[in-house]
């Protein structure tokens, strides 16, 4: 293994349990890159300062630069673009990569968010087509039921050639995100795509016969950009 990525759910919620992770992901493991996903309300100065060191890519999840539009969305309650612009700061001051990510959708995707890619400057901007996944978001039964925001093929490489332009632009389309990723759940089991129930632990059965029992595919994440330059800034 040579990079891991804490995502949730949100783990600033964890914050001392997080901060152990990251460390003994760095000086135990020795892995080349640790990065955390977040929505970045709880992120803070103090968490950054004392464990940006271990902490190789910091990844905001933002939806648009319009408040309105986030809030409509579900994320935040109209200061997120505040605290975006907080965190970049916080990560150029401790040496980390800022990243942002974006699910392109319904409510966002005619936004031309250029001008605030340039002020950020992240150093990777994915942009996700907003993905229905059977059983987890596709009903009123589910947590989230994303069928009102989802948007057609054409609609999302509008969105794309909008921005392609910028260097830090990574599009991640459905056709490329659905199997790409593995995925462990908080039970040490990896995630099936398919529908189909998850792996045994790895802690019960090891990793190679954990990864056995789900399908990943691995052209998709190599074409999807999966490796890339993903290292601590120096």
């Amino acid at each position: 293994m040579r990079k891991i990525n804490f995502a949730g759910g949100e783990p600033f919620l964890y914050k001392p349990l997080l901060g152990t992770l990251v460390a003994f992901c760095k000086d135990q493991l020795g892995l080349e890159s640790v990065s955390i996903v977040t929505n970045g309300s709880l992120v803070d100065e103090r968490f950054l300062r004392q464990h940006g060191k271990h902490i190789d890519i910091l990844a905001v999840s933002c939806d648009s630069f319009n408040e309105q539009t986030n809030i409509d969305i579900g994320r935040g309650s109209g200061d997120q673009i505040k605290k975006l612009f907080q965190v970049a700061e916080w990560c150029k001051e401790f040496g980390i990569k800022f990243k942002l990510n974006t699910v392109v959708c319904r409510l966002n995707h005619a936004e031309d968010m250029n001008g605030i890619i340039e002020q950020l400057r992240p150093f990777r901007w994915k942009c996700f087509q907003v993905l229905l996944v059977a059983g987890e978001n596709d009903s009123d039964k589910t947590l989230r039921n994303v069928r009102k925001f989802q948007i057609t093929d054409d609609e999302y490489r509008g969105f794309c050639l909008r921005h392609q332009h910028q260097p830090c632009f990574v599009p991640e389309p459905n056709n490329l995100m659905a199997k790409s990723y593995l995925i462990l759940d908080e039970y040490m089991r990896f995630l099936d795509r398919d529908g189909r129930r998850p792996s045994s632990s790895v802690l019960e059965v090891g990793v190679s016969a954990a990864l056995a029992q789900v399908y990943w595919d691995q052209d998709s994440f190599i074409e999807r950009g999966g490796i890339y330059d993903w290292s601590k800034v120096p």
